[in-house]
């Protein structure tokens, strides 16, 4: 399994980083966790360039979309996610192979659960359906605007 780290911090001693950094070193046997380091050279996300990204952008969704999943890690900067994070993100809404990537969220302070939390949320394909809610979801709107739990 490949799996593509993403780190929200630039900062040289970011924990968050040094966390992804660990998590690569302590990889099992048959997993591959790489941490991307390009996530700086990436421009201000701009929607009239989105069907031809500029080369930063290419390689970065090029490589997501090699990556049988991703590991997103950042700090918490404003009660949300950095902008670098919510940069990256942008950049992979209406990308095709981000769509249904599994994600998973981790980060070095427990203050920060409920960006993190966020930005999963951002990263889960929609609509829910039965096979990728999760299930501590407790409710969610049918069909027919009722709603069910």
């Amino acid at each position: 399994m490949n799996i593509l780290a993403l780190s929200g911090s630039l900062r040289a001693a970011s924990i968050n980083s040094a966390l992804l950094r660990a998590a690569a070193r302590l990889a099992p046997p048959g997993m591959t966790v790489t941490v991307f380091d390009g996530l700086a050279h990436l421009s201000l996300f701009n929607p009239d360039l989105d069907s031809d990204p500029p080369a930063a952008v290419a390689h970065f969704r090029s490589r997501v979309a090699d990556a049988d999943a991703l590991l997103i890690a950042s700090p918490e900067y404003a009660h949300g996610i950095t902008g670098v994070m919510k940069n990256a993100l942008d950049w992979l809404v209406s990308f095709e192979p981000f769509a249904h990537k599994p994600v998973a969220v981790l980060n070095a302070s427990p203050r920060a659960i409920m960006p993190m939390r966020r930005c999963a949320k951002s990263c889960a394909p929609w609509p829910p359906s039965s096979s990728n809610r999760p299930p501590s979801r407790s409710r969610w709107w049918a069909p027919d605007s009722t709603r069910r739990a």
